[in-house]
């Protein structure tokens, strides 16, 4: 099983692809040239992909009385005919608000292996929150992404509106499940990172913060018009040769001009180094420098996390997850 999985991640792998520029049309990619595309979903991490995904999934239990969600049991799959998995903490109590994750995979990935990478569905009960685990939609070969932004990773133009789509979801979890509007998070890995930056460009009333995982936003900042601010972690490997660190021409702006753009729009003044963090297990020490910025509005935060000679998908450590659900889970508005 273990060799099978590490199989299945490298060849999802491909680090020499590269994302392509559509010009200034808004999530709409044309073909690479050469068949190049975006990596996704952690081709470095088939050492720990062994395990199965954990989780408790929803039980039988009334939903909420007193939280307008629907009084009959909870769905365990939301999404239509474009199916998510629910994965619902075991001490989850329909009469409390309770934090909402959306985890987005990379282009070519699904979302159980996105999982297995960060094993968010093993943290649910002991953190108490949320998990849905959507799919993005297959391409004409079966590789499946989000249409995101020019760069990434609608390669054939077929137009399919992902924000609505997400949207939807955190709309059906609302219904279903007592919600905290307060603490609705999406985290992505490369073109998930991505489709996250989409979602709080175009629809920024329904999410709270997200994680961008060697992702980035549109290159024209032109097209991300958001009314709200949003918070951000930007969490980037400086040798990642896929999505590079440092932005890629016409495609993708660097890490740092991303996280910048959306600490303008919280409001903040001015930025401070914080404690260095373990997030690559091959190196030793504490290798990931964070950049704080600081004195955002009321709310708000913004962060990069720079993991010095990270690749596209480093190997993560036992703490990695967890530190990044402690920055995730303490943003409310």
């Amino acid at each position: 099983m273990r060799i099978l999985l590490g199989l299945v991640l490298i060849a999802c792998g491909g680090g020499s692809a590269n994302p392509v520029d559509a010009g200034s049309s808004r999530g709409d990619a044309s073909s690479p040239d050469g068949g190049d595309a975006i990596d996704a979903a952690g081709a470095d991490a088939g050492a720990d992909a062994g395990a199965d995904v954990g989780g408790s999934d929803a039980g039988g239990s009334d939903a909420g009385v007193d939280s307008g969600v629907d009084a009959a049991p909870p769905p365990t799959e939301i999404g239509g005919d474009r199916p998510a998995r629910v994965v619902v903490p075991e001490g989850y109590d329909p009469s409390e608000a309770t934090p909402l994750v959306i985890l987005l995979h990379g282009f070519t990935a699904t979302a159980r292996l996105q999982d297995i990478y960060f094993r968010l569905s093993d943290r649910v009960d002991e953190r108490g929150f949320l998990l849905v685990l959507p799919d993005g939609t297959p391409d004409a070969v079966g590789n499946q992404f989000w249409n995101a932004t020019p760069a990434c990773c609608d390669f054939a133009g077929t137009g399919v509106d992902d924000v609505a789509y997400l949207t939807g979801l955190i709309d059906e979890m609302k219904r279903f499940y007592n919600v905290d509007a307060q603490r609705v998070y999406l985290m992505g890995h490369s073109n998930g990172g991505f489709m996250s930056y989409r979602m709080a460009c175009d629809a920024p009333e329904t999410i709270t913060a997200i994680v961008s995982f060697a992702g980035s936003t549109f290159n024209d900042p032109t097209l991300c018009d958001a009314a709200r601010p949003t918070s951000v972690l930007q969490v980037h490997g400086t040798l990642d040769s896929v999505i590079p660190y440092v932005g890629a021409l016409t495609r993708h702006p660097s890490a740092n001009a991303t996280v910048e753009r959306f600490a303008r729009r919280a409001g903040c003044s001015d930025t401070e180094r914080g404690e260095r963090l373990n997030l690559d297990a091959p190196v030793l020490g504490s290798e990931t420098t964070v950049e704080r910025w600081t004195d955002c509005d009321a709310g708000l935060a913004a962060e990069l996390w720079s993991i010095q000679g990270g690749s596209h998908a480093p190997v993560l450590t036992s703490s990695a997850t967890d530190d990044i659900l402690d920055w995730l889970l303490a943003q409310r508005r």
